[in-house]
């Protein structure tokens, strides 16, 4: 029988394709680059979100994050509550639970909701495909080394911790005067080397990218391991949480030895939202129907997409709402609050030291044309750029007479994804509470109940918390919680292997304590319910 493909995700926070592999002449990644010459490259990949919990929202789940409440920033910081995701929606890691891989993440999660139990085998610092019960069982694992993170552009926070060991040690490599400076930044010395800095730290990343596949190597997993690369957003100022190109280009390099060919390139256009349907097929394992990404490897491949969309609203302290549609060429923007500036309040990024040099300079009024639009007091309600012609996304053709049909093809194409995907940026976000929380109260799942299908017995009463069946038995586990996951394992103490139920439980001859826990995405998990049972000869 064929073996189960196992799968390694590496996600380089904040990170746009600066890498040598997508033609970058600064970049120091040979790791990356070597990936790349290995498997494929996909260079129109976007996320759904230039901002970390939504844009990981939709990864965790397939879901647009404004389909499933997830789309304002950190949720539990706002009104405080977790995305009111749908009964059905669960995290991608209890769908291959459920198959029988060994699923862990090291260790950021940011899903805009409590991890549920039933997520994952581990979550950790300390996660690894070396730690499963048995190494003949198949893997997902997750890593997100944070060295990209957008404050690892700033100077205390150089060096940010990297979870696989032994660490990497850091490097200054970039010289700023080699860096390319986006014309919408002032050219200073600062703004050079923090791009530098952007550079050294992705540099960094790929050295955690070298010791994990020297370990999938070591190991003898390489032959049969799916390893993709990629990341929630952008990091620089006008990339993260806004929708240019800066702040949703994601990279995608996959390598998968005897199925994809190596050194190519894809065009195909990819949002991050179809990572998990994409991984879920390739390992032959069924895309549920509600999943909205499009697998584009395995068994279910999907016809490509025309358009890629994203989205941002609150991004911690201030309320915004922007929507884009983006194809191969062009990119539409449409502003929910045009009487708002581009520059809303956010203390977080206003730390970062090219924000600080950006207005050091409108300040000093020693800023250009292209270098002013932030700066503007309103927005248009609507932005139109030619990606192929305008990289940079900075000559909006909303108003170009010559653009006009491309505008009202965006237009329309937006109207009925939001339609399609019953967009809830419309929604106050206390009403986005009340939704998940009626009681003003976050649910608990109600704990597991046992069923006994044995002699007489074919489920008709829940069993008691001590109970004898015999030999000829079967146990089904339920809980009243609607959309929920029922975990159980039969071990002792702290550091037990969960499994998560989907079918009947038979027990050998003996005495058993089956403990349960019951999760769902949304709600407190149950308290444990223990029973205790004897199997007769």
């Amino acid at each position: 029988m064929t073996r189960k493909p196992n799968v390694l995700w590496v996600s380089f926070e904040d990170c746009v394709p600066f890498f040598g592999c997508y033609g970058d002449p600064v970049a120091t990644t040979p790791t990356v680059d070597q990936l790349a010459s290995e498997g494929c490259i996909y260079p129109n990949a976007f996320s759904t979100a230039p901002i970390c919990a939504p844009a990981r929202a939709a990864v965790i789940t397939g879901m647009y994050p404004t389909s499933i409440g997830a789309h304002h920033m950190r949720t539990s910081r706002g009104e405080g509550y977790d995305a009111p995701v749908p009964h059905h929606v669960k995290c991608l890691g209890e769908y291959f639970r459920r198959e029988g891989y060994y699923c862990s993440n090291n260790v950021k999660t940011d899903y805009q909701f409590q991890t549920p139990f039933a997520a994952w085998d581990d979550c950790s610092n300390n996660a690894h495909w070396r730690n499963r019960p048995d190494p003949e069982v198949p893997f997902f694992a997750v890593f997100n080394p944070e060295y990209t993170h957008e404050s690892g552009m700033w100077e205390e926070h150089r060096n940010r911790p990297v979870m696989v060991h032994p660490e990497a040690k850091f490097e200054a490599l970039t010289d700023p005067e080699a860096v390319e400076v986006p014309p919408y930044f002032p050219d200073t010395p600062k703004v050079r080397k923090s791009i530098a800095k952007n550079y050294d730290n992705i540099a960094q990343c790929d050295k955690v990218m070298a010791q994990l596949l020297e370990q999938l190597e070591k190991d003898g997993l390489a032959d049969n391991t799916i390893v993709v690369l990629w990341s929630d957003h952008g990091p620089m100022p006008r990339g993260k949480r806004h929708l240019y190109d800066q702040g949703t280009h994601s990279p995608m390099i996959i390598r998968w030895p005897g199925v994809i060919e190596p050194g190519t390139t894809n065009d195909r256009l990819v949002s991050t939202i179809d990572l998990g349907a994409t991984m879920l097929s390739a390992c032959d394992i069924t895309v549920p129907p509600h999943m909205q990404g499009k697998a584009f490897l395995g068994n279910q491949i999907t016809t490509e997409r025309q358009y890629v969309h994203a989205s941002v609203d609150r991004s911690d302290g201030d309320h915004d709402m922007l929507r884009s549609v983006r194809d191969k060429r062009y990119k539409y923007i449409k502003n929910g609050f045009p009487e708002k500036p581009y520059l809303i309040w956010n203390g977080f990024r206003n730390n970062h030291p090219i924000m600080q040099e950006w207005y050091r300079c409108w300040m000093d009024g020693t800023l250009n044309e292209t270098q002013a639009i932030m700066f503007a007091e309103k927005r248009p309600v609507e932005e139109l750029y030619d990606t192929e012609t305008d990289p940079w996304e900075v000559h909006n053709l909303a108003e170009d007479e010559g653009h006009q049909s491309v505008l009202d093809d965006m237009r329309q194409e937006l109207k009925s994804w939001q339609t399609e995907t019953g967009d809830l940026g419309l929604l106050d976000e206390r009403v986005m509470k009340l939704l998940n929380y009626p009681g003003g109260e976050k649910p608990v799942a109600a704990e597991a109940k046992c069923l006994m299908f044995a002699g007489d017995e074919y489920g008709q009463t829940k069993a008691a918390d001590a109970f004898s069946v015999p030999q000829h038995h079967r146990l089904q586990l339920f809980s009243p919680t609607q959309g929920n996951s029922i975990c159980y394992t039969l071990e002792e103490g702290e550091e037990v292997f969960w499994q998560v139920f989907n079918a009947p439980i038979i027990l050998p001859v003996g005495s058993y304590r089956l403990r349960t826990i019951v999760s769902r995405i949304g709600y407190h998990s149950s308290p444990e319910k223990v029973f205790e049972i004897t199997v007769e000869a």
